[in-house]
């Protein structure tokens, strides 16, 4: 057995190969879960007594070359640029690619991070919603041809609950919680009964914000807006179009100059250099009072923007639809934006 051995010691000195497969076939053969060296040392236990020290000796020596063989190659192909087959731990890895966040949440997260350092608080709420939150408390009763506006999706086996079309419900909740002074904004997802295209879609997001203390009036709106425009697009410039929304009076959309420098913004602006963002207004006295807060004692200003309008107008993506279909070769252009 102790010249057998002897016999796999020469093999193992001359053994001299670069191809990493060969050295991994020549490190299973001996070293091996099946190799010969467990072999070896499984019949060391019926080996004689008085050969036991110079079989172990032997077995060792043969160990110790299998080992250092393995590595003296595998060390020589790595200094030539070859590839080993067994990982080495040691070495750097290779670069992972990592993910990148979607578009929307990039300017959500944008959204909050400004506001946030302003003192505004961020409040969320249900998706599904009652009727009196979503349309009720907000100056919109039954009935109101207002409700026309927003294409509900209304749960059938009970029409009073519902999938909210705004975030304006979170306020709702966040008011009858709260007492002023209030300064919160509510992103969320909202859903409205609408035919899917380029421009629209039946799930979208929103971000919207309220401020409720006392004497609050439409210039701190004014100012509060044309912080925020300044932050997000690097213009201040804004100008509020008298509207009608029935939660707020007065109410009022909010346009930005974007400019007319070039083609493309003489298209999206048609031409005016101005391009809506959103709209705002004074909270009305009604919506105040159904949340049980005074409207003798207290005022407020609320606005809303969609978070989808707000990342096609910065990133000039002109299907909203590209938002929701996952398409890595669209997400990926986003890693490290804003």
């Amino acid at each position: 057995m102790i010249e057998k051995i002897k016999e796999h010691l020469s093999e193992v000195e001359a053994f001299q190969s670069l191809d990493s497969k060969e050295i991994e076939s020549f490190r299973v053969k001996y070293a091996g879960k099946k190799g010969l060296l467990n072999d070896f040392f499984a019949a060391f236990r019926d080996v004689p007594a008085d050969q036991k020290k110079e079989f172990g000796q032997v077995l060792n020596t043969l160990k110790n070359g299998v080992n250092d063989k393995v590595k003296n190659l595998q060390a020589q192909i790595q200094n030539q640029g070859g590839k080993q087959l067994i990982p080495d731990p040691t070495r750097t890895p290779f670069p992972i690619p990592s993910g990148n966040r979607h578009p929307l949440s990039i300017v959500k997260n944008r959204i909050i991070d400004i506001f946030t350092q302003i003192g505004f608080t961020v409040s969320e709420g249900p998706e599904i919603e009652d009727d009196w939150h979503n349309f009720s408390a907000l100056n919109l009763p039954e009935y109101h041809p207002a409700r026309d506006m927003q294409d509900t999706f209304f749960v059938q086996t009970n029409p009073d609950i519902l999938l909210r079309t705004h975030t304006s419900s979170v306020q709702v909740r966040y008011m009858e919680k709260n007492q002023p002074p209030i300064r919160t904004i509510s992103p969320g997802r909202v859903f409205r009964n609408e035919a899917i295209s380029a421009r629209a879609h039946c799930i979208f997001h929103q971000i919207e914000g309220l401020y409720i203390a006392k004497e609050v009036s439409f210039i701190d709106l004014k100012q509060t807006l044309e912080y925020f425009t300044a932050s997000l697009f690097g213009n201040s410039k804004i100008r509020l179009r008298p509207s009608y929304f029935p939660f707020t009076e007065p109410s009022a959309e909010v346009d930005i100059y974007w400019g007319l420098e070039t083609e493309t913004d003489y298209r999206i602006t048609k031409g005016t250099g101005w391009l809506e963002i959103m709209g705002c207004g004074m909270v009305d006295p009604n919506v105040l009072k159904n949340c049980g807060i005074d409207p003798d004692e207290y005022s407020g200003f609320a606005f809303g923007m969609g978070i989808e309008r707000i990342a096609m107008l910065l990133y000039q993506i002109s299907d909203i639809r590209l938002f929701f279909e996952n398409d890595i070769r669209f997400l990926k252009q986003f890693k490290g934006t804003l």
